[in-house]
């Protein structure tokens, strides 16, 4: 089953404790944030974009039931879930008539809770099911359109993950299916980016000891912004399984399944980043204005020349208005490559965006730099 995405909502932090931990006892409830009151739902609700919200009916400020109401008419499509001390028939009748799905009392019980969840998500499925039946079918590109992306960089802190990320979200906002893969297995951080805590990761799948299915990488994908994640081994320990016959399987139904697959590399070449690099229909190769990155992309090229792949390569750099000796045509000039896309610089708002967890393409898309991510997808075309 695909993953719930679940808002958490209760004004005492213990008691979200509790609830969560319940919660994760089940492997497809995905839990995308918490909130202290009504009016912080529906705020994390706008940015979030969960499936389902589960909350207490009281709480100061804005109560359950009112702010059940608001998500009625704000989020029609979110189920909400109340949760009480009070078993009352009339508060049970009040919850219904604001909107909300389902009414559990406390104390909860693991199973309890698991139902609730499966059965709302299941009704709230079918019901966007048959509005998507009743549109007129949009055409949907063939499969042989679908493109399988990696970012690469040969230097750490070139920027290419944040690249990645916002990339693929700046991808999602035109309507693409994205998926996006965390190939960097050893200290990988597109989760921590999209503020994701995940359980199941790539090292998880590869001890089921089969062949991938689509269903398969489903359950392991965790949903953000619009994009499919399959996260990075939670342990640098858990690398050594991940090996590239698996990851060519998988990079076989995303390029069936996904419009872009953006592929998150080490900044070095392994037998997994050269599977990626091989397969790859575009290789974004991340650079910036400082003379170590240029010596070490220097490398990269010639290796890319050897694989007969710098005919996919594209010369991305990043922090372009940061302040440096070195020019954009010096770049040009020394790699005998054109830049094909500029990143300005904005380091308040990136560090903002990474502590938060919410890509800065989301967080402020008038940003120069959030302009600069989106002017990326022409080079994609």
């Amino acid at each position: 089953m695909k993953k719930i995405k679940i808002l958490l909502v209760d004004d005492n932090d213990n008691t979200r404790a509790s609830i969560r931990q319940l919660l994760e006892l089940d492997d497809v409830v995905d839990i995308v944030g918490e909130a202290a009151d009504g009016n912080e739902a529906l705020e994390k609700a706008g940015i979030l974009e969960p499936e389902l919200v589960l909350m207490d009916i009281n709480m100061p400020k804005m109560d359950g039931i009112e702010a059940t109401r608001k998500f009625s008419q704000q989020h029609p499509h979110i189920g909400v879930i109340l949760i009480s001390i009070n078993d009352e028939i009339q508060n049970f009748r009040r919850a219904m008539l604001a909107g909300a799905k389902e009414y559990l009392v406390k104390p909860l019980s693991p199973e309890e809770i698991s139902t609730a969840v499966r059965q709302v998500a299941e009704l709230s499925r079918q019901k966007v099911a048959q509005g998507k039946s009743a549109e007129p079918d949009r055409p949907q590109p063939p499969p042989n359109d679908n493109k399988l992306i990696t970012i690469f960089g040969t230097k750490g802190g070139v920027g290419k993950s944040v690249i990645c990320t916002n990339l693929a979200v700046s991808a999602a906002q035109q309507h693409a299916k994205v998926a996006m893969i965390d190939l960097d297995v050893q200290f990988g951080d597109l989760s921590i980016m999209v503020n994701v805590n995940p359980r199941k990761t790539i090292a998880e799948m590869m001890q089921e000891g089969e062949k991938p299915s689509r269903e398969m990488l489903e359950s392991y994908l965790y949903e953000r912004y619009g994009v499919q994640l399959l996260s990075a081994p939670n342990k640098p320990e858990l690398a050594e399984m991940v090996v590239p016959r698996r990851v060519q399987e998988i990079f076989d139904i995303c390029r069936q399944e996904y419009t872009y697959t953006f592929v998150d590399t080490p900044s070095f070449i392994d037998e997994l980043s050269l599977t990626a690099l091989e397969q790859s229909d575009l290789i974004l190769l991340i650079i910036t204005l400082d003379l170590p990155t240029i010596k070490n992309v220097k490398k990269g090229i010639d290796i890319l020349k050897s694989l007969q792949l710098l005919n996919r390569a594209r010369l991305i750099l990043n922090r372009s208005s940061g302040i440096a000796g070195i020019e954009p045509h010096d770049i040009e000039r020394v790699l005998d490559m054109k830049i094909k896309g500029e990143i300005p610089s904005d380091g308040k708002l990136v560090v903002s965006s990474l502590n938060q967890g919410i890509p800065f393409v989301r967080m402020n898309p008038k940003a120069p730099i959030s302009k600069g991510i989106q002017s990326l997808l022409r080079v994609l075309e």
